[in-house]
């Protein structure tokens, strides 16, 4: 399947070897890290024209656009080409929880290092 991502646009990314590149999803407005996730060329491109945030799934092996069975969007305000060309920032408007957990974020669930504790007061 040919895409129809801009040439100019695939050429300065970096895929693994399937094809893919890392996604990482940021509330607009807060910065916080919602998800990460992993883009085809063909996602990109829906993403791009469409302002709705689409992702492939490795497991399912296919597209999916994030909310399309659960309700919890991500409208895409900006994408970001890393200076690598190996990751997308994707600045989104979240509906509902990011992860496909219901959290709010995928980051929600273990904390393996918190902030450090303040040596005069604590």
């Amino acid at each position: 399947m040919t895409s129809a991502l801009d040439p100019s646009i695939a050429s300065r990314l970096k895929r693994t070897a399937d094809g893919l590149v890392c996604a990482v999803a940021q509330r607009r407005g807060t910065g916080e890290v919602l998800m990460v996730a992993w883009m085809d060329d063909e996602a990109l491109h829906r993403t791009l024209t469409t302002r709705r945030a689409t992702y492939y799934s490795r497991s399912r092996q296919q597209l999916w656009v994030k909310g399309e069975t659960s309700g919890h969007t991500q409208y895409v305000h900006e994408v970001r080409l890393d200076c690598d060309g190996d990751t997308l920032l994707l600045v989104v408007d979240q509906v509902g929880g990011a992860c496909h957990t219901g959290d709010a974020t995928c980051f929600d669930a273990t904390v393996l290092l918190g902030p450090p504790v303040d040596a005069e007061t604590g």
